[in-house]
């Protein structure tokens, strides 16, 4: 089937975007992993979305699915596996079948490389994958930063800038996170930190496999202020945009993004 704008992404930033292509009553997908699978599910508590303090990540997604899927938004569950460009249409690979639209909206968030042992287990947990986002949780206490660059070293010295006591691992080659039922320590080449909290900083990286030709500075899409890529008709919005990794500059990304490529999709012949 062929769509106005395809959503590559189920978190915020992608979300926000469909909601704004619907509202311009074009058609949209959205393809993602399971919800569940998003790492602010594992979010115990958001206290800086404006006008809802103190909400769990499972909670803010399932009510901005509810707002998307009543806005008309089509899902689909799954992985783009490669894309191509033709004429005045982008074809999408899902698994072993094709899609094609007008626009697309990248907002898959960021690569966190491969996970290591414990991570998974205990995400959520202690484990957290952005320093100023759930530091305040851990101020005063000890804390692990794993890092690979200067944006880790940025989100350690606002660690120590809350009070905490933060042992900072730079580029290690293997790291082990130890815990029952939440994180107590992390051992990383060969030496272990008894902690509270583990920091996975891992180095952002563009989705350039998937497009091949985009344009990256700093390791994340390079958009204009349209979040336009350099790319015909590809608009980028969320954490794979840059910094702050945040859920309300991913929701004003996305509205941003979504406006662009359904007005794209128009200008292009293909609106509907």
């Amino acid at each position: 089937m062929s769509y106005d704008v395809l959503v590559i992404g189920g978190g915020p930033a992608g979300l926000s975007a469909a909601i704004n292509v619907r509202a311009r009553n074009k058609q949209v997908l959205v393809v993602s992993n399971p919800m569940e699978e998003s790492p602010l599910w594992k979010a115990e508590q958001i206290d800086n979305y404006l006008g809802l303090p103190g909400v769990t990540g499972p909670e803010m997604l399932r009510v901005m699915h509810r707002h998307a899927q009543a806005a008309g938004v089509e899902f689909r569950e799954g992985k783009v596996l490669n894309t191509m460009h033709m004429e005045n249409a982008w074809y999408v690979s899902i698994g072993s079948d094709m899609e094609s639209a007008a626009a697309i909206v990248l907002a898959g968030g960021v690569s966190r490389g491969k996970k290591f042992p414990g991570e998974e287990e205990l995400l959520g947990k202690g484990v957290s994958y952005c320093a100023t986002c759930d530091g305040m949780l851990y101020r005063g206490r000890p804390v692990a930063v794993v890092g690979y660059g200067d944006s880790a070293r940025k989100e350690a010295s606002f660690l120590e800038g809350i009070g905490c006591k933060v042992t900072y691992f730079h580029r290690p080659g293997s790291c082990s996170i130890q815990g029952s039922g939440k994180v107590e320590s992390i051992t990383c080449d060969g030496k272990t930190a008894a902690v509270d909290c583990v920091f996975l900083l891992r180095p952002t990286m563009a989705p350039t496999e998937l497009f091949p030709g985009l344009a990256v500075e700093g390791g994340y899409v390079k958009v204009d202020r349209r979040m336009a890529t350099n790319l015909p008709g590809v608009f980028a919005a969320g954490d794979c945009t840059g910094l702050p990794l945040q859920v309300a500059k991913a929701v004003g990304e996305g509205l941003v993004a979504g406006q662009s490529a359904a007005a794209y999709a128009v200008q292009n012949g293909q609106g509907r």
